[in-house]
């Protein structure tokens, strides 16, 4: 019988590992996703300002 609990807690912790490889896999691939999608964000430098229109008085990009 012990034989059988080491081949059975074995495969356990195969299955484990296994598992916690594939999470951490995951949850990678969000973070690497996550800072892709800040870069690709316009920058300051390419958003337009604002400035009051002298007749109107309303702000207009440009």
């Amino acid at each position: 019988m012990p034989p059988l609990l080491v081949l059975a807690g074995s495969l356990v912790g195969i299955a484990l590992v296994r598992w916690a490889f594939r999470t951490a896999g995951r949850i990678n691939q969000e973070l690497d996703d996550a800072r892709s999608a800040i870069f690709a964000e316009p920058q300051p430098a390419e958003i337009p300002t604002l400035r009051k229109d002298p007749v109107t008085g309303a702000y207009r990009p440009g």
